[in-house]
């Protein structure tokens, strides 16, 4: 996960800090020094590093701060707002032309960086936001760069417009222009080619069709795993052709996060959206005061929420009747498996923990802790029981148990062992719904996860 080194180095350099009645200079020297070793692994950009060092040392070295009833919060909060600041403090949105007017974006970036993908994940976006957008293949050199944008473009709802190879890519940009203006679509973005490297050729080619499409967004994207080859990339583009936002693709991966704290500063050009996975719904606005809280494990509520409600598949009236069978203590195998689906949808346990502030775990010690596979080995014992079963639990005699165990191709002592956990939630969730009716326990994990050590799936 993107961050995970950086978000316990960090935890780490302030850990001496904490209970300490008051700070010397040299306490936030000793830790501003682990700061900045953390960062520089990180890639962060050097430069970067040394004005950012230097800007919180100078704030936190003040005898507000040192003689302050808790001195060491502040300092914690003096570099999580230079973080905000540093990744730009402000989110940034795409801007649209007003009224009517059709927006040409250009996508831009190096082969390999998710350009294609990115392009339809954020045409997804834009229907959300009550756009009408087109895509358009100007890829003319890969052949497959226009077939997948074809099958992530009918998978996101979005009509693509292509011309084949053997047109020249500013007139096919011209054309879907025309066909916007004739079709009513109000949004047109331009999936361009990349090259391994930056050359000349690439260069006039998005400067040709920047001249002849009146383009009103030109948006980078580039591989968050790249690092400081990233910012180069930004800066490159920027000079050459003009960029006006940047997104950071794979920031999931095992990526350092260094991309992500220098583009802003080395570029002055926001990051518009980051990619969180490989799901065309996994394009995440950037924000950068909720980063810079991840980045210092102190979790991040409100994407959790938002990534709830878009992910919630069950209509109102299916929540309150599960919600129902929950305070009941009649919260099925079926209610169980929903739910899963719910917690996949939004990335799986591990992300939604690490965006809970106050577990005192970082990204790689949850991944470290959650046994996945016992979610898997769960899932299979639910899906060898019969509709009858899974509905009325109590029905699991001895004989039941075993064929169920035979079909998931597990022993016997974990199946009883899953289903007794079950039962002990179903009375938890019922001695529950008399301290509150406000939604514990919609997904495995909160409010009693059946399957583990204190109710979750730890190892």
């Amino acid at each position: 996960m993107a961050f995970e080194g950086l978000s316990e180095k960090l935890q780490n350099a302030f850990k001496n800090l904490r209970g300490k009645g008051k700070l010397t200079e040299d306490d936030v020297k000793e830790a501003l020094k682990e700061v900045k070793m953390a960062l520089l692994e990180a890639d962060v950009n050097f430069k970067v590093v040394k004005s950012f060092v230097k800007t919180v040392e100078e704030k936190c070295i003040g005898s507000e701060v040192l003689n302050g009833l808790n001195p060491s919060q502040t300092v914690i909060k003096i570099v999580n707002d230079e973080l905000t600041s540093l990744m730009g403090s402000e989110t940034t949105e795409v801007a649209f032309r007003p009224g009517k007017e059709i927006t040409v974006i250009m996508m831009a970036g190096l082969q390999g960086a998710g350009k294609t993908t990115a392009s339809a994940k954020m045409a997804g976006q834009f229907i959300k936001k009550g756009k009408k957008p087109l895509l358009v293949a100007c890829d003319v050199y890969r052949p497959a760069a226009i077939e997948q944008l074809k099958v992530n473009g009918e998978k996101v709802g979005v009509e693509v417009f292509d011309m084949g190879t053997d047109t020249p890519p500013a007139e096919i940009a011209t054309k879907a222009y025309e066909k916007a203006q004739k079709e009513n679509f109000n949004v047109v973005i331009l999936d361009t080619a990349g090259r391994l490297h930056i050359d000349e050729e690439l260069m006039n080619e998005l400067k040709e069709i920047k001249a002849k499409t009146n383009v009103f967004q030109t948006i980078l994207v580039v591989d968050a795993m790249t690092g400081q080859s990233a910012v180069t990339v930004s800066q490159t583009f920027d000079e050459q052709i003009g960029i006006d936002g940047v997104i950071l693709s794979k920031l999931d991966g095992d990526t350092r996060g260094g991309a992500a704290l220098s583009i802003k500063a080395v570029t002055g050009k926001p990051i518009l959206y980051v990619g969180m996975g490989e799901k065309l719904t996994d394009l995440e606005q950037f924000y950068p005061d909720r980063m810079a809280s991840r980045i210092l494990g102190m979790g991040d509520v409100l994407t959790l929420i938002e990534k709830a409600q878009a992910s919630v598949t069950t209509t109102e009236e299916e929540g309150r009747g599960m919600m129902n069978r929950m305070q009941k203590g009649k919260f099925d195998f079926n209610d169980y498996l929903e739910s899963m689906k719910q917690m996949k949808n939004m990335g799986g346990l591990a992300s939604i923990l690490s965006m809970m502030p106050g577990l005192g775990m970082g990204s790689a010690e949850l991944e470290a802790a959650i046994d996945e596979s016992k979610l898997k080995r769960t899932e299979a014992i639910i899906y060898s029981m019969t509709p009858e079963e899974r509905s009325n639990p109590k029905i699991l005699n001895p004989r039941r148990k075993f064929r169920i165990a035979k079909g998931a191709g597990l022993d016997i002592a974990e199946v009883n062992r899953f289903i007794k956990q079950f039962e002990q939630s179903q009375k938890m969730m019922k001695q529950m719904s008399g301290m509150g009716k406000r939604g514990k326990g919609m997904f495995p994990g909160m409010g009693g996860f059946p399957g583990g050590r204190k109710g979750f799936p730890f190892k």
